[in-house]
């Protein structure tokens, strides 16, 4: 199994973990992680600054399309970032484990 991350943001704890908590239960994701922080981006003509959430998505290569589409059509933001990240290593254990959860 060829394992990646996918990150993408969100604007608020509650829009993060909705959309979250919905690609577990469609098994196009086996865990993520959500982090608060700083956001300092362009946007309407000037520098702006505020607080997003952070997700990193684990799951496998082949539920890239499927999970892209997915964060796209769930995500409250017009243009959300969905960046893949794909692994160079993974612990054996994990990624059996990874298998386990996506493919029962």
């Amino acid at each position: 199994m060829e394992a990646i991350f996918v990150y993408t943001t969100f604007p608020d704890w509650g829009s993060a973990r909705k959309t979250v908590r919905e690609l577990l239960e469609r098994k196009l994701a086996v865990c993520a992680n959500l982090r608060e922080h700083e956001a300092i981006y362009w946007g309407e003509d000037r520098v702006r600054e505020e607080k997003e959430v952070g997700v990193l998505l684990k799951t496998e290569v082949g539920k890239w399309k499927e999970l892209k589409e997915a964060i796209r059509d769930l995500h409250p933001y017009e243009v959300p970032v969905i960046a893949r990240i794909d692994l160079d290593k993974l612990n054996r254990e994990y990624s059996e484990w990874m298998g386990q959860v996506l493919f029962e």
